[in-house]
C-alpha cells in the first residue's frame, strides 16, 4: 500500500497516510478538525541509477549480467537476439553553388 501526504490548507499540519488505491482521502484535519486537506505531490521513494535494466541482479558469480535495455548488449547480437549489422550511412546531401560574383563594370 502507497504511503500518501497530506497538507491542511486552515492550519498547515503536514501528515502521512498509509492507505489503498481505493481508500477515500481523509476530509478532517487531525489537528484542527477543519475540512482543508489536500493531497500532497511528493518525490518517488525510489531511484534508478546504472546503465540499464538488468534481467536479474541476483546472478551467480561466474553468470554475466545481460542489459534488458539493449545499450550493451554482447557484441554480434542485437537486444532481440538478431544479428547486428552497422546501420549505412546517408548519402552526402548535394551542395548547392553560390551564384558567381558579377565584375564590376
Amino acid at each position: 500500500m502507497p504511503i500518501y501526504a497530506f497538507r491542511c490548507s486552515a492550519c498547515g499540519h503536514a501528515f502521512d497516510r498509509l492507505q489503498k488505491l481505493s481508500d477515500p482521502d481523509p476530509e478532517t484535519c487531525p489537528a484542527c478538525g477543519a475540512s482543508a486537506v489536500g493531497r500532497q505531490v511528493t518525490a518517488p521513494a525510489f531511484r534508478l541509477a546504472g546503465s540499464g535494466w538488468y534481467e536479474t541482479d541476483f546472478k551467480k558469480d561466474g553468470d554475466t549480467k545481460r542489459n534488458l535495455a539493449g545499450d550493451s548488449a554482447p557484441s554480434g547480437t542485437a537486444s532481440g537476439g538478431e544479428s547486428a549489422a552497422p546501420a549505412p550511412a546517408p548519402a552526402p546531401a548535394p551542395k548547392a553553388e553560390a551564384p558567381a560574383a558579377k565584375p564590376a563594370a
